[in-house]
């Protein structure tokens, strides 16, 4: 038995759980998501949680088992409470600031880079355009989006310019 997908997941009070045969819809005050899944798990609503089953002991089935157990719980967490990712702008004269649908970053090169902020995800700016705070209902969503803005300006090992995680050390 997956030690991940025998648990069930608890849902919290306004949030709504549908099942359908191939997806899953989870909508709550922060949005709705959609996930779609394969048949060889079964998803089961009942008394206020989802229960996750494999329906044979195939190898895939196994994979799958935990999998989606843990993406429908981020769905749930999303919904509820959303996901935050914080990111530290450190270097002289490097900046960002939000542009209407784009993230503008100063950087150290002779042009900004503009990025185009994805549909469901929320940028704010803080401490002067030195931090730059990534919110959302979609887990993987802002984890890529931060991902990609980190990408633009990696930090480097001597004196820490560059773009990097709040809570990463060098």
């Amino acid at each position: 038995m997956s030690r991940i997908g025998i648990r069930p997941v608890l849902i919290p009070q306004g949030v709504k759980i549908s099942v359908a045969p191939t997806s899953v819809t989870v909508e709550g005050p922060k949005g709705k998501l959609v996930q779609e899944y394969v048949p060889e798990v079964e998803i089961v609503v009942k008394d206020g949680a989802v229960h996750f089953t494999r329906k044979n002991e195939s190898k895939q089935a196994k994979a799958y088992h935990g999998l989606y157990r843990s993406l429908v719980n981020n769905m749930v967490i999303g919904v509820s409470q959303g996901f935050k990712k914080a990111l530290v702008v450190n270097g002289v004269g490097y900046r960002a600031e939000v542009q209407g649908n784009f993230l503008v970053m100063s950087i150290g090169y002779s042009s900004d880079f503009m990025v185009i902020i994805p549909q469901g995800l929320a940028v704010a700016i803080e401490s002067n355009g030195q931090k730059v705070v990534i919110s959302g209902a979609d887990h993987a969503l802002v984890g890529k989006f931060a991902s990609e803005v980190r990408s633009l300006r990696l930090p480097e090992p001597y004196k820490g310019k560059g773009i990097r995680y709040e809570d990463e050390k060098i």
